[in-house]
């Protein structure tokens, strides 16, 4: 396996292999980036579920320098629709409980929508629903994240940033 200039691992024909030989479920393989060189066809025969492998070469065509890289996989999250629908906003607004927190999270939500990071949040929401669902356990919180009560009442971190009165533009600067 290797990984190009954005940071995304490339997996070979072998790795692919391995990673059915280990078990690993092939629903979960879906948007694999592979060499070019991976044979989908003789998989799309050998495999009753094949997953949908990105080929490689398609990045590299297009020549893409990491800023623009970025910014079109900033348009793409891959969530169940009814989370791309969320009005997280609402979801979050919902969650508080007295005055003071309807204040806090008001702020906060200005500053995650100044910043274009509601899609973010909703995947946060996702992510932390799935890790619920599937009995596993995250950390407390750490660094500047636990500054924002948005990811407190998400879940995302235990630190009630309220409480310590810790400034949100920390995590958001």
């Amino acid at each position: 396996m290797k990984t190009n200039k954005f940071g995304e691992m490339i997996f070979s024909e072998e790795d692919v292999f391995n990673l059915v030989m280990q078990g690993h479920d092939i629903a979960n393989l879906n948007g694999v980036l592979v060499d070019p060189p991976v044979d989908l066809e003789t998989a799309a025969l050998i495999l009753e579920d094949v997953p949908t492998f990105v080929q490689y070469d398609k990045y590299v065509e297009e020549n893409l320098s990491v800023a623009e890289f970025d910014h079109r996989n900033q348009q793409r999250w891959f969530m169940p629709e009814e989370y791309k629908q969320l009005d997280i906003a609402k979801h979050v607004l919902d969650l508080c409980q007295t005055e003071a927190e309807l204040q806090r999270v008001g702020e906060e939500l200005l500053l995650y929508q100044e910043r274009n990071l509601f899609d973010l949040l909703r995947y946060l929401k996702y992510l932390i629903d799935v890790m619920k669902k599937n009995c596993l356990i995250w950390g407390v919180g750490r660094g500047s994240s636990t500054a924002s009560y948005v990811l407190y009442l998400l879940e995302v971190h235990r630190v009630n940033s309220m409480l310590y009165e810790l400034d949100p533009r920390e995590f958001l600067r």
